[in-house]
C-alpha cells in the first residue's frame, strides 16, 4: 500500500528532465564552448546546495495507456541554493531546448522564480542564454493567432530592483526578453566571444539591410563599452566568480545591512609614496587605481563598469572590513571630466549604494563637464544634472577626498552640499568656479586689451591669481574642512567607515530603482 510506484515515476521524470534537449543538442551546445545550464548552476552555487523548483515541468507525450513516451523539459531551470554560504534564488535558461525560447512551462516559471526571490527576500541570479519570450514566429501558425505583447511578472522584476540584489549573466545569444532580463539588473556580465545581446538578432536585422554576425551586432565589446552591460568575462567560470564577488559586498535584501568581513589589513597602514601620488604639474596624469589599492583593504577593490563612463571609476571595497561604494576620478580619461556616459554611470552607481545602504567614498579630481560640440550633442548637461540629483537624493553616509581639481557644476556634484558630509582635501587641491586658464581671458578682457603688451599683462594677472589659489587660503575661511597629509587618508577613511556603520538604515529606497 506504499507510493513506491509513484516515486519511481517521479524519478523517471526527473531523469528525463536531466537529459535537457537530448544528446545531439547538448553536444552541439558544449561544442560551441558553452556549459550546459545544469553545469552552470553547479559552478555558480556552493557545491551541493541547489534545491530545484519545478524539476519535472515540461511538455510530455503519452501513449494510449497513459504512459510517458517522451518529455521536453521546460527550458528554464529554477530553484534555490547558496553563494558564499548565503541563500540565493537562481534561474538558468537551457539553450538546448528550443534555443531558450518560450515553451509551455517557462512563463509560469519566470513569474514564479521572480516571486520567490521577492517574497523570500533573497538575491536573484539569472543565467541568461536565449530569448525567453514568445518563441518564434512559427507560434503564430501553431496557435492559429497572434497576441498583443505583455510580460507577466515584469512588475516583480521591477520591484525586485528596489528590494534584493539582482545579478544577470549573459552566457549565450540573448535577445528580446532575454536581453531585457540581463539589463534589468544591478550587475551584469557578458562572456567574451560566446555571448551576445540584441534587441533583435541577425536574421531580423538582415531584413533592414544590415548583414552582421552575432558578435558584430551585439558582442561584449559593444555592450560593455556603452553601459548596457557592466563587465566582460573571459570565460563562464570567471563570470560566476565576478557574480560571487559582487554579492559578497551586499546584504541579502534592503531589509538587512551589508556585513563586515575580516580582512586583516591594518586600518592605520601608511603608504609613504602617497605624498607624491599627485604630480605638482597640473597637466600631468596619475594612476588612480594605484591610489585606490593603497587606501582600501588589501585586494578588496572590486571594480564595476571599467570599460564605459571611464572618467569615473566605480566599485565596491572594504575599509577595516566595512563594505563601501567607491567612486574615483580617472585623469587618464578626459582629465577626469564628466561625460554624458560618466554621468549615467554615476547615477546608476549612487542609486545602487543608496538602495543597499553602502556608505560612499568619493576620490575627487573633476575639472568639470566635458566641453565642446560633441559634449553638447550628447546632452551632457542633462545627464550631468541627473547625476547631480542622484547625489543630492542620496542619504547614505558620504566622504569625499579632494585629490586635485573641483571645478564647475560637475565638481560641485562631488557631494551634497545641503547635508553633513565628511570631507578632506589633499595639499594638491585645486578648485573654483572656472579654471584660471580658461576664465582669465574673459574676466580680464578689457584690462588685457588696454595693455601695451597684452601677453605680458595676461601673464602678470595669471601670476597674481595663482598666488591666491593655495588650498590653505580656502581652509582659513573654513570653506574646506580639513587639509590632510595624503598618507593619513587610509586611517581617516577607515574611521569614517566605522562611524558610518551604525548610521546605516534598513528599508526600501524612497523612490524605485530604474535599471
Amino acid at each position: 500500500m506504499s507510493w513506491e510506484k509513484e516515486v519511481e515515476e517521479l524519478k523517471k521524470r526527473k531523469q528525463l528532465a536531466l537529459e535537457m534537449g537530448g544528446p545531439e543538442k547538448v553536444a552541439r551546445h558544449v561544442g560551441a564552448g558553452k556549459l550546459t545550464v545544469r553545469d552552470r548552476i553547479d559552478k555558480m552555487l556552493d557545491a551541493g546546495t541547489f534545491e530545484e523548483v519545478g524539476s519535472v515541468t515540461g511538455k510530455v507525450e503519452y501513449d494510449a495507456d497513459g504512459n510517458i513516451v517522451s518529455m521536453q523539459p521546460a527550458n528554464l531551470v529554477t530553484g534555490r541554493g547558496r553563494v558564499n554560504g548565503r541563500r540565493v534564488v537562481i534561474a538558468g535558461d537551457d539553450f538546448t531546448v528550443r534555443g531558450g525560447a518560450n515553451d509551455a512551462g517557462i512563463r509560469e516559471k519566470l513569474v514564479h522564480v521572480e516571486s520567490m526571490a521577492h517574497a523570500l527576500r533573497l538575491p536573484m541570479i539569472r543565467l541568461v542564454d536565449g530569448t525567453g519570450g514568445g518563441g518564434s514566429v512559427k507560434n503564430i501558425e501553431d496557435d492559429g493567432r497572434t497576441y498583443i505583447p505583455a510580460v507577466r511578472g515584469w512588475d516583480l522584476v521591477t520591484e525586485n530592483l528596489s528590494r534584493i540584489p539582482v545579478v544577470a549573466l549573459a552566457l549565450g545569444s540573448t535577445a528580446g526578453l532575454g536581453a531585457a532580463r540581463v539589463a534589468a539588473s544591478h550587475y551584469s556580465v557578458m562572456v567574451k566571444e560566446t555571448s551576445q545581446m540584441f534587441v533583435a538578432g541577425p536574421p531580423v536585422v538582415a531584413r533592414t539591410g544590415q548583414d552582421l554576425s552575432k558578435n558584430e551586432l551585439g558582442g561584449s565589446h559593444i555592450h560593455t563599452r556603452n553601459g548596457a552591460v557592466d563587465d566582460e568575462a573571459n570565460s563562464e567560470e570567471e563570470a560566476f566568480e565576478m557574480a560571487r564577488r559582487f554579492l559578497s559586498y551586499l546584504p541579502q535584501s534592503v531589509y538587512e545591512l551589508p556585513e563586515r568581513a575580516s580582512t586583516g589589513d591594518d586600518p592605520a597602514r601608511r603608504d609613504e609614496w602617497l605624498i607624491e601620488a599627485i604630480p605638482r604639474d597640473p597637466r600631468k596624469v596619475y594612476k588612480t587605481r594605484k591610489i585606490i589599492d593603497a587606501l582600501v583593504d588589501k585586494d578588496s577593490f572590486f571594480e564595476i563598469g571599467r570599460k564605459w563612463g571611464r572618467s569615473c571609476i566605480t566599485g565596491f571595497a572594504r575599509l577595516d572590513g566595512w563594505p563601501v561604494a567607491l567612486m574615483a576620478s580617472d585623469p587618464y580619461q578626459f582629465g577626469g571630466a564628466w561625460t554624458a556616459d560618466t554621468a549615467q554611470k554615476v547615477i546608476r552607481f549612487v542609486d545602487l549604494a543608496q538602495t543597499f545602504h553602502l556608505p560612499v567614498v568619493h576620490l575627487v579630481d573633476v575639472p568639470g563637464f566635458l566641453i565642446g560640440r560633441q559634449a553638447e550633442e550628447q546632452a551632457t548637461i542633462r545627464h550631468g544634472v541627473r547625476a547631480f540629483a542622484a547625489v543630492a537624493q542620496a542619504t547614505v553616509p558620504w566622504c569625499s577626498i579632494v585629490m586635485r581639481k573641483i571645478y564647475g557644476v560637475a565638481g560641485a556634484a562631488h557631494q551634497n552640499a545641503g547635508r553633513f558630509n565628511v570631507r578632506y582635501a589633499w595639499p594638491s587641491g585645486d578648485w573654483g568656479s572656472l579654471p584660471i586658464a580658461g576664465g582669465l581671458e574673459a574676466a580680464y578682457k578689457a584690462e588685457i586689451e588696454a595693455a601695451e603688451d597684452p601677453k605680458a599683462k595676461l601673464e602678470e594677472i595669471e601670476a597674481r591669481l595663482n598666488r591666491l589659489r593655495s588650498p590653505f587660503r580656502t581652509a582659513e575661511r573654513f570653506m574646506v574642512e580639513e587639509i590632510i597629509d595624503p598618507r593619513d587618508t587610509r586611517r581617516l577613511l577607515c574611521d569614517f567607515a566605522d562611524m558610518a556603520a551604525p548610521l546605516r538604515e534598513v528599508g526600501e529606497p524612497r523612490f524605485g530603482v530604474r535599471p
